[in-house]
């Protein structure tokens, strides 16, 4: 398995309308403007996903820097039972909060792979095209739209939810 790399991956220049506008973009990116004929899953966009991955990696791994270094400075020993009950509920509920973004760093690498195995975009159940905005709304998504509907409703059907 390759090293993990705490660096900032490098934003590279994407065509976009207005690249000013902060409330457009993804993790500091703007989305992806698509050209009239333009292949699906070209280099382009590729490397447009590649971006947008690494970016919200990054600031997964901030993340659990920035708990690390909060829990060693906060972590103290009250006299008081109910603020110690008090702390350590905080510190259970950031810790739960981590390990669902380590679930989803494990995520973003596996699709980071499917990208240079150039697998990425396309359904994993019909095959088709998921689509750039789906995969903007959520880069890491396996399944277009119509299947995560029917699995959902499977899924509902089985659970009773």
């Amino acid at each position: 398995m390759a090293k993990e790399s705490n660096s900032a991956p490098k934003k590279t220049k994407q065509r976009s309308k207005d690249s000013t506008s902060s409330s457009n973009t993804l993790h500091g990116i703007a989305p992806y403007v698509i050209i009239k004929g333009e292949e699906y899953m070209n280099e382009n966009q590729r490397e447009h996903f590649k971006v947008i991955l690494k970016s919200w990696r990054y600031e997964l791994m901030e993340e659990v820097d920035r708990t690390v270094s909060h829990m060693k400075d906060e972590a103290a020993n009250f006299p008081d039972p109910s603020d110690r009950a008090t702390q350590e509920e905080e510190f259970s509920l950031e810790l739960r909060t981590r390990d669902r973004e380590r679930k989803l760093i494990r995520k973003i690498d596996k699709t980071l792979i499917r990208i240079e195995d150039d697998d990425y975009g396309f359904c994993d159940q019909c095959g088709i095209d998921i689509g750039v905005r789906r995969l903007e709304a959520r880069p890491t998504a396996e399944l277009c739209v119509d299947c995560k509907t029917l699995d959902e409703i499977r899924e509902r059907q089985i659970t009773g939810g």
